[in-house]
């Protein structure tokens, strides 16, 4: 078959036609080549799992006792996560790490699903604790290897904040066979787990697998109370401020964050108490605010509840013609407990809005399904993929591909899924990757970065 190309001479002007013989059906293929590497990239995320010496640590943290498939947790816990970072959404994608030669870049035995899949099955909601105490050591390792905050004083020497994201989301499942897998306030069969991130890197620093009719608040003062001793023990060292929805506005929600040491940003939901605090506001205390599309105006003022916590209330209306025979103010009010204008509050409170970003990683990823019928394997598989998506975050933020919060499937597209070649010479093996490949120059510089990370034992 003949194809048309077009082509230019730099000395000429114009375009000329010429006839080239390169149809893609002539094509041969085989899978024959056991030298091949299937996300070669993922030597990045091997080689800063193995500089933070994440294989020993499982194999020290967790322990299934006699249970089937105990021995050796670490390389099983690494086959998981290292095959969800290269985008492994079912536990028989494991078996991609197994094709040609990508076991020689994961640093690691890599084991069949059917042996991952009976370690998952062989949990309880006290192993998943376990993989828990994983994610927060390996938390501590990574921000010591320099992921982690850093400590920038501002004008007034006062150290900057970090903002914690609360949310939930549902995991929607299909089958009748999951256990836990139930309705909740969307109808849909799933799950209804809650995590909380870190909104200038995008880390999940801590997830809890919940049943999907669990109410959005349900453990919430639990999951704060843990999650302040998991940062004390990173450590933390900045103040942390907490954003959430309405859906975690409660007293003791906010109880909790003051007794641990946090700042608090809640949106409000529209209570009686709300709504009277609302109407108390004087005409004259509403301020323009300047950052609103021509077709309607913003406003916003404050108030103060009766337990002295602060109430800043952002209301608008739509200016459209069709619509002015019933408009109406739509009224969004917050919480808070920080000094500060309203409107970099206010600003700053909107911003919660980015947690969405880890979400949909992780729902895009490993958490697109919840590959077993166990509840606990479900939690543990969950957990697991927690580990994944901070190695993520992890190998762009130490490697100096990215800064703050970056969409997880740029850093696989550009650094991850990318083809290889192992050849030996010299009794020393060498990868061999694609020529002219856009993002080579950031991928070696990662490489060298992670590599020059002192390894741990």
């Amino acid at each position: 078959m003949a194809v048309l190309y077009a082509n230019q001479l730099p000395d000429q002007k114009g375009i000329f036609w010429m006839r080239v013989s390169r149809s893609v059906d002539r094509v041969g293929v085989t899978f024959d080549d056991t030298r091949l590497v299937a996300d070669a990239g993922l030597l990045l995320v091997a080689s800063l799992s193995g500089r933070l010496a994440l294989e020993a640590m499982v194999n020290d943290t967790v322990d299934l006792g006699d249970r089937p498939g105990a021995f050796a947790p670490g390389r099983k816990v690494l086959t998981l996560a290292h095959a969800m970072a290269a985008g492994a959404g079912f536990i028989d994608d494991v078996d991609i790490l197994r094709s040609g030669a990508t076991a020689q870049v994961v640093g690691h035995r890599v084991m069949a699903p059917s042996t991952v899949g009976t370690f998952l099955r062989s949990f309880s909601f006290g192993h998943v604790r376990q993989l828990d105490r994983v994610n927060e050591i390996a938390l501590s390792r990574a921000w010591a290897a320099g992921a982690g905050p850093e400590a920038i004083l501002d004008d007034a020497g006062e150290g900057t904040v970090e903002f914690v994201d609360v949310d939930s989301t549902i995991l929607e499942t299909h089958g009748h066979a999951k256990q836990g897998a139930t309705f909740g306030y969307t109808h849909r069969r799933g799950y209804h787990p809650l995590l909380a991130t870190r909104a200038a890197s995008g880390e999940v620093l801590h997830l809890r697998f919940r049943k999907g009719s669990a109410n959005t608040a349900r453990g919430m003062k639990r999951f704060v109370e843990e999650l302040a001793a998991r940062l004390r023990r990173l450590p933390m060292t900045a103040p942390v401020v907490i954003r959430a929805d309405s859906g975690f506005h409660s007293a003791k929600t906010i109880a909790a964050c003051r007794q641990a040491g946090f700042g608090f940003s809640i949106t409000a939901r529209q209570t009686t108490v709300i709504r009277a605090a609302i109407a108390g506001i004087a005409e004259h205390e509403w301020v323009p605010m300047g950052d609103y599309p021509d077709s309607g105006v913003a406003e916003l003022a404050e108030t103060e509840l009766d337990d002295g916590t602060r109430l800043i209330v952002r209301r608008t209306i739509v200016l459209d013609p069709a619509e002015t025979l019933f408009a109406l103010w739509r009224h969004h009010a917050f919480v808070t407990d920080r000094a500060g204008t309203a409107v970099a509050l206010d600003l700053e409170h909107r911003q919660h809005a980015i947690v969405e970003l880890t979400i949909r990683d992780l729902k895009n990823g490993p958490l697109a399904h919840c590959p077993s019928g166990s509840f606990p394997a479900n939690s543990a598989w969950a957990a697991i993929a927690v580990l994944a998506h901070n190695l993520l975050r992890w190998t762009a933020t130490i490697g100096g591909i990215h800064t703050g919060p970056v969409v997880a499937k740029t850093i696989r597209r550009r650094y991850i899924a990318l083809p290889g070649r192992i050849t030996r010479s010299a009794r020393r093996h060498t990868l061999h990757l694609p020529a002219r490949w856009p993002w080579r120059k950031q991928w070696t510089i990662a490489l060298d970065r992670i590599r020059a990370l002192p390894q741990l034992t």
